[in-house]
């Protein structure tokens, strides 16, 4: 009950109710569940993404989500190869293709979308269909002007499967969603978290955090994969000037084109044993409760521990459950909030997950994701139980100019075929191969060490890397 009464108390402080009252004709019910879909990977409400090599062709890992008859929209065109493979090798069904211009903004797909070819494009295609859903990366303001404009031209009922957008970012916003834990499950599920929003406030910040920590940390708020974040040992901000650490924090505000007076994070950097997340899918609040989907254990790298894939848990029974547990607690109050859609939790697992362990959340992805596509995706294709396997994206100078064709030549029988259920490797987000040599697989394996081999060491010889 005190829980229940202090998330009220919060969405009464963001006057929720009225700021959710300008989305209520275009949200998700379950009457719209049979309408055909606009599968759009809009990834421009989360920052410095730009960062990540090839990430303008990520809006063609829409397709993988798509069923036959559906529509997905990508500024570039998709390649003939990866289309026949989808369709046919993997089984997916024929689907849609939308081409959008988007202008001096390439990531602003749902502007796109709005320009006026495209826009007639699908106001038709709603019209025939007699309604239609948009199912975004992020739900973001331009996906519900997007929808807004849809069903005002073609004249049928459309839907947005995601939540409004400020729900959207009470999810994707680290500071909104820490506190969300906090009212929640209580003190001690995040790790020690302190905000300012000035230079001076996190040299203050991170000078007091130091001495109980290894390391300290700074995070942008609304950044994923990493990006914004900034690591730092603990024990040289003890004993540097405080004005060496302004410099360092005012370089990295600048380098993540920080604006006053968004708050910055300073965080305790707790060393984890291992970094898992909770898979979510959260129907609207009329149709059940939140599922499960998955725990995996996100593989991640470097300092900044920026996400390169993941894979099914391995961790022991007795922490996987408690996560589920715990991220259950959390996925139902968003779900109140008004929430809709897929979702998922990162964490830390403190301590000995064989004895004593001690779980923390680290952020909310109110979104679709590098864990969760994938995932998506093997459900998809694979019959039966979920099997192991490893995702995460492979890059290889030498792959720099290959065709998707080639690759599924030298990988040969083991390029997995959904109609016979064989092979080892299903491909996806293949659109930066020729320019950075880089795509993502799924490497499956009858145990997760078979996988592990399938994709660190046989993958490279098939490929003849």
């Amino acid at each position: 009950m005190a829980a229940a009464a202090a998330l009220q108390a919060f969405a009464d402080r963001l006057n929720l109710a009225n700021r959710l009252e300008a989305f209520r004709d275009r949200r998700w019910r379950p009457a719209a569940a049979p309408r055909r879909v606009l599968h759009l990977e809009d990834v421009s409400g989360i920052p410095f993404l730009t960062d990540i090599a090839g990430v303008e062709e990520y809006e063609h890992r829409a397709r993988v989500r798509a069923r036959a008859g559906d529509l997905y929209a990508t500024e570039t065109p998709p390649d003939p190869d990866y289309e026949t493979y989808c369709g046919q090798r993997l089984g997916l069904g024929p689907v849609h293709w939308l081409g959008a211009d988007c202008g001096p903004a390439p990531l602003a797909l749902a502007r796109g979308c709005c320009a006026n070819a495209a826009l007639d494009r699908i106001v038709a295609f709603a019209r025939e269909a007699g309604g239609l859903t948009i199912h975004p990366y992020l739900a973001t303001d331009d996906v519900w002007t997007l929808a807004g404009r849809v069903a005002a031209a073609a004249a049928v009922p459309v839907a947005v499967l995601g939540p409004p957008p400020p729900v959207t970012w009470i999810a994707n916003d680290k500071a909104f969603f820490g506190e969300l834990v906090g009212l929640v499950l209580g003190p001690g599920w995040i790790p020690e978290t302190r905000a300012a929003t000035t230079v001076p406030g996190c040299v203050d910040r991170l000078r007091e955090l130091a001495p109980s920590c290894t390391r300290v940390g700074l995070k942008r708020t609304r950044c994923a994969s990493g990006t914004g974040n900034l690591v730092l040992d603990a024990a040289q901000v003890r004993t540097q000037a405080p004005a060496a650490t302004a410099a360092v924090v005012r370089r990295f505000l600048a380098r993540t084109e920080w604006r006053t007076p968004e708050p910055v994070l300073v965080v305790a950097w707790e060393t984890a044993a291992s970094s898992p997340s909770t898979q979510w899918w959260i129907p609207a609040a009329t149709a059940g409760e939140p599922r499960l989907d998955g725990v995996y254990e996100q593989i991640l790298s470097g300092a900044g521990q920026r996400f390169v894939g993941s894979r099914p848990s391995t961790l022991p029974v007795p922490v996987n459950r408690a996560l589920a547990n715990a991220s259950r607690r959390v996925a139902a109050a968003l779900q109140t909030l008004g929430y809709v859609g897929r979702c998922s939790f990162d964490h830390l697992v403190l301590g000995d997950p064989h004895a004593e362990f001690t779980l923390r959340f680290t952020e909310c992805n109110g979104r679709w994701g590098g864990t969760s596509t994938p995932m998506h995706l093997v459900d998809r294709v694979v019959s039966g139980p979920r099997p192991r396997y490893r995702g995460q994206d492979f890059v290889h100078d030498r792959l720099q100019g290959l065709a998707f064709g080639e690759v599924l030549e030298r990988v040969g029988r083991h390029a997995f075929d959904a109609g016979t259920q064989t092979g080892r490797y299903i491909f996806y987000n293949v659109g930066p191969l020729a320019e950075h040599g880089k795509l993502d697989v799924i490497a499956l394996g009858g145990t997760q060490a078979e996988a592990e081999q399938a994709l660190r060491a046989d993958l490279p010889r098939l490929l003849g890397l």
